[in-house]
């Protein structure tokens, strides 16, 4: 047996409880391993029963995951009395081995060895990982306001640029989007099939893009006002459709008044020890920061990085997001640049929001495995880009089979908690990446990369102009403005059609937003994928070039490309199955 592949450890991603009543168990072996079991009971159970040692029930574990190297064998227990104690039984090579905490050994050399057992000391409720339910339901679209609506009554502005108009676009573009525009859209967002907006930045600031903010209580002008920001969420919520805001606190923009204050009077600021400030002469128009004098986002100067170790700064921005909750009502905000802010900040920000709002949904910006960050205390969930590259690399890469795909994505599904990854945020592209468009050879690939992202776990979400297929790879060109024109005479009506079927789909079958997943990997088709969901929804997606017979297996829900009992190349199905 290969040893050094067996791997546990008390850590929420490989023991954790799902509901605050049964205790799920991971453990992660080579393929070498001929089964496994898991050996619990109460830590105490032998002083209950008078016995001189403690011994455990023996339960065999499922295999759950397949990954490149290692497989993971799952239990779910329901400790009786709250405490779990346990270890590992391994079988293979004709041996069994047992694994402890501090140990892996044969099993016929246990009692001469000194054990200590892995404990799962006491199932608090309060520590149990509990992302607001409604995430896992909700299908989220990304809207950047100055790209996606100018309400009909807006006044004109030389300043913006004319709508729709992209030649040669620059960085510092503004083409007037407003939040009244967001709300004259609703019905559009509501017909797609949408029930979440998650809104990049809305506050005062320079730029068209709002991350560099320098006043967190006011609604830039050119978006509009407090009454408009409380009518669009109002008339969202008449319609089901929560509203996340994104809230940039790793650091501000230059214009923000401590900044300027520090800028003005130095080390005698009561504002110096809210930023990294390294050098007396940090004043200096430069644009990058690579000298050091003081730290900001990347090396741009005009984002003076944050101190979220401060406790002052920790009050201000818990008190900011507690406004924002108590007089608006949002349903979530997501933190920009969520893991170079401090634990402790974030921390405390929960716990202020929370207290008003307790299944307000608090969402990280972090790009990797996020495991520091979702024990529960901090975010509720990340943005997924695990998966996002999981997906893109299947089409961009041919030789990988659905195998590959299956460990890659087993990969995504192994970093968290059941609960924790149906409230992850899927998605295909955002305002920071290429859009999806531009790395499919057609729009039957993109309705293809579209069909996992809503039969996967997580929450999906679209970013604006994904349904009608548009385009552009780097920054600006992934931000340009909604084509209401084109879209109002049909232009992408087709198109637009198969998205909401497939939002329908998801919303209709709870199947498709549980955690229940199983591939059916065929070696004579590499190419192609197969996995079911729950016990009645199978989902059928032909990255082959050749098509492929399908049987007569259940109701179809969703296809594209498929006649007579044939799924052509590019194509997908998703099936209620008999």
């Amino acid at each position: 047996m290969n040893f050094a592949a067996v791997y546990h450890r008390i850590t929420p991603d490989m023991c954790y409880s799902p509901d605050g009543e049964t205790v799920t168990v991971n453990i992660r072996t080579d393929r070498d391993a001929d089964a496994v079991y898991l050996i619990w009971e109460d830590p105490f159970i032998h002083e209950l029963r008078r016995e001189p040692d403690w011994s455990g029930r023996r339960e065999k574990m499922t295999l759950s995951r397949e990954l490149v190297y290692q497989v993971i064998y799952t239990a779910r227990v329901r400790p009786e009395y709250k405490r779990l104690m346990y270890y590992f039984e391994i079988e293979a090579d004709g041996e069994v081995y047992c694994l402890f905490e501090n140990k892996l050994c044969p099993k016929a050399e246990i009692d001469a060895v000194s054990k200590q057992f892995f404990k799962y000391a006491w199932l608090n409720s309060s520590d149990v990982i509990a992302p607001p339910a409604w995430v896992g339901e909700t299908v989220w679209y990304q809207i950047m306001p100055d790209r996606f609506c100018r309400h009909k009554d807006a006044p004109k502005d030389d300043k913006f640029r004319v709508w729709g108009d992209f030649r040669l676009p620059l960085w510092n573009d503004v083409y007037g989007g407003t939040l009244r525009g967001i709300t004259e859209k609703l019905d559009y967002l509501c017909e797609l099939g949408i029930s979440g907006i998650y809104m990049t930045p809305i506050f005062q600031s320079g730029s068209n893009h709002k991350y560099n903010t320098y006043d967190y209580t006011r609604i830039d002008e050119d978006f509009g006002t407090e009454d408009d920001l409380r009518e669009l969420i109002a008339e969202a919520h008449r319609r089901g459709i929560r509203v996340m805001l994104d809230a940039v606190f790793n650091h501000s923009g230059s214009q923000f008044a401590p900044w300027l204050d520090v800028k003005e009077k130095g080390r005698k600021s009561p504002y110096f020890d809210w930023f990294f400030i390294n050098s007396d002469d940090f004043v200096r128009d430069e644009f990058s920061t690579e000298d050091g004098r003081f730290y900001s986002f990347s090396f741009w100067s005009g984002m003076p990085k944050l101190n979220t170790n401060n406790p002052e700064v920790v009050g201000y921005f818990s008190d900011i997001c507690r406004y924002w909750v108590r007089e608006w009502d949002i349903d979530g905000i997501r933190f920009d640049v969520g893991d170079e802010i401090s634990h402790s900040f974030i921390r405390a920000v929960r716990a202020a929001v929370k207290e008003l709002k307790p299944d307000v949904y608090l969402l990280g910006e972090i790009w990797m495995d996020s495991l520091n960050w979702l024990s529960g205390d901090e975010y509720d969930a990340v943005m997924n880009y695990p998966f996002t590259g999981c997906v893109n690399d299947y089409w961009k890469n041919e030789r990988l089979t659905a195998k590959d795909f299956m460990y890659a994505m087993n990969y995504c599904h192994s970093l968290y908690p059941e609960q924790v990854n149906r409230a992850m945020l899927n998605f295909l592209d955002t305002h920071d990446t290429a859009r999806a468009a531009e790395s499919c050879a057609n729009q039957d690939v993109l309705l293809q990369k579209l069909t996992i992202l809503m039969t996967m776990t997580g929450a999906p979400c679209l970013y604006y102009g994904t349904e009608i297929a548009m385009k552009g790879l780097h920054t600006p060109f992934n931000r340009s403005t909604m084509p209401w024109d084109e879209i109002e005479s049909g232009d992408h009506a087709d198109f637009t059609a198969k998205v909401k079927k497939l939002i329908a789909v998801r919303r209709a079958h709870e199947a498709l937003r549980g955690s229940e997943l199983r591939y059916e990997i065929d070696p004579e088709r590499p190419r192609l994928l197969r996995y079911a969901r729950g016990g009645n929804i199978l989902v059928i997606v032909n990255a082959d070039r050749e098509p492929y017979p399908v049987r007569d297996e259940g109701e179809v829900l969703f296809a594209n490309g498929y006649e007579e009992d044939s799924l052509c190349a590019d194509g997908v199905l998703v099936l209620k199955t008999k």
